[in-house]
């Protein structure tokens, strides 16, 4: 069984676009970071992202995670404990 899913961006097909509302903003922000971390797609571009890039990636992905998330949160649904 799969602990990940990606279905959001399977079945969304209304606008992808920022700056109308905040909830197609929501969506969009949720459609670009499962299509961004698709598989095929790392494969070809981590390489490619700096060192610093990469710094910045997982710095703002941890401190919205420390943020936002119960350490119980962090567990269940980050870590898929």
């Amino acid at each position: 069984m799969q602990k990940h899913s990606h279905n959001f961006v399977e079945k969304y097909d209304d606008l992808v676009g920022f700056g109308l509302d905040r909830k197609t903003d929501e969506n969009t922000v949720i459609y670009y970071l499962q299509k961004f971390s698709d598989d095929h797609l790392m494969e070809k571009l981590i390489s490619r992202i700096s060192d610093e890039e990469l710094d910045e990636i997982f710095s703002m992905i941890t401190k919205l995670l420390r943020r936002y998330l119960s350490e119980e949160e962090y567990h269940k649904l980050f870590l898929k404990d």
